[in-house]
């Protein structure tokens, strides 16, 4: 029996967040802008029709914009954060397996699920998030998780389907129709920089590649390559890794809303950036034997001198704790700070990271230090839980942060800040 993998995708996510809260962005050609509003990272199907294209910079679609009256959106990460917790919250309880693939996607096991009619089962999921959380969704259903996510696609890409793709409903001749209509390279792992390769023998599209010898690929081509096409073929190479996955590397790293110049607030942005890569690791449960840090000026400024550096620590023990992370990339950011430069970017890296449970203590570290460390940062990570992020901050952070990103166009957060919540009025 195949299997029964579904892929429910939030449509245009970050458009859908902001209008959740703003009806008036419906029907409007709304863009919303990445960190330091510096390129397109979603779009509205409107701004799409008008030629806005995905990662093109803002100074290049400005006078566009200007002209048509498409709306610009600051991201604003802590309210899509929360939609992505609230739309996960609802799909758990549709199926035991779970996994959460972005912050806007996540696979499904349905095996088992509604044998006579699973695109039903599916819409009621579509009807439930839409209710709960406001935002679109579509679902692509398919014996692996290649094919749900070209599930996923066909759904999305067809008013037909009402937002639901059941590839696994589909006779063998309709399922290669499909395949033999879209390009190779939206196959899930597979870039454009492949497509060259692939054509040169002779695999023009998705079909093509499905029923081409495995063997053949041996030479030219990776292991991963091999199993999407056993995946292709119904074969199951990828499975759902669940919920409770944690990752093997934790990265924090923004642009600079203004060129730092100064190795105070280029200390202050390292210290920032470790306090949430930590936040982050203890979520999972984890710790971490490596810090790795870099800095840059900016590589399209040719009027300065280019410079960047970057420099890994092994930690002397296992840990989580905050103030120990900044204690160690603060002095190495003193090894690879050069002084003169105009920087445009820092960044974080946690690494070797292990559960909690397998902790290893150093010979000589002690108990009652590991437990006060513990302690100090539970009631951290509560108080900051509970009363709002920023309540209590570490001092080499710094309270202005002049530095920090451009975001001129942000909206209010409106589920996570109590100043932000939208008030009703009564008219009497």
């Amino acid at each position: 029996m195949n299997r029964s993998i579904a892929l429910v995708d939030c449509n245009n996510f970050y458009v859908s967040c902001e209008r959740v809260f703003n009806p008036k962005l419906k029907n409007k050609p709304v863009v919303v802008l990445s960190n330091n509003d510096g390129c397109a990272v979603a779009r509205s199907e409107e701004a799409k029709a008008l030629g806005v294209k995905m990662g093109e910079p803002w100074f290049q679609f400005k006078r566009l914009a200007e002209k048509h009256n498409i709306i610009i959106c600051s991201s604003n990460y802590a309210l899509y954060a929360d939609m992505s917790d609230r739309v996960m919250s609802v799909l758990s309880k549709f199926s035991p397996n779970q996994e959460i693939y972005s912050i806007d996607e996540c696979f499904l096991d349905l095996t088992g699920f509604c044998k006579d009619d699973l695109a039903t089962y599916a819409k009621k999921i579509c009807r439930c998030i839409q209710q709960q959380t406001g935002l679109p969704v579509c679902i692509g259903i398919g014996a692996s998780k290649t094919l749900a996510k070209l599930a996923n696609y066909i759904a999305k890409k067809n008013l037909a389907f009402q937002g639901v793709c059941n590839f696994n409903a589909m006779v063998i001749q309709e399922q290669n129709k499909w395949l033999h209509k879209i390009k190779i390279e939206k196959i899930w792992g597979i870039g454009k920089q492949l497509l060259p390769k692939l054509q040169q023998i002779g695999i023009y599209n998705i079909n093509d590649l499905k029923n081409i010898n495995p063997r053949i690929l041996d030479l030219k081509f990776s292991i991963s390559l091999k199993r999407t096409i056993y995946e292709l073929n119904n074969i199951v190479c990828f499975k759902l890794e669940g919920t409770t996955t944690k990752k093997k590397q934790i990265t924090c790293s923004r642009s600079f809303g203004l060129l730092i110049t100064s190795f105070k607030s280029l200390e202050q942005s390292i210290a920032l950036y470790v306090t949430r890569a930590a936040e982050k690791l203890r979520r999972q449960n984890s710790y971490t034997r490596s810090i790795h840090i870099y800095i840059c000026t900016s590589p399209f400024n040719k009027k300065e001198s280019y410079y960047e550096n970057s420099i890994t620590i092994p930690l002397p023990e296992q840990t989580d704790n905050t103030l120990t992370l900044i204690q160690f990339s603060l002095f190495g950011l003193r090894k690879i700070y050069r002084n003169g430069y105009k920087y445009q970017k820092a960044g974080v890296i946690l690494s070797k990271i292990v559960s909690s449970k397998k902790y290893q203590p150093d010979l000589f570290s002690k108990k009652e230090k590991r437990r006060k460390s513990n302690n100090l940062m539970a009631t951290l990570d509560q108080i900051n839980t509970l009363m709002g992020k920023k309540i209590l901050i570490i001092a080499a952070e710094g309270i202005t942060q002049p530095w920090k990103m451009r975001q001129n166009n942000m909206s209010p957060r409106y589920t996570t800040n109590w100043n932000d919540l939208i008030v009703a009025n009564q008219l009497i």
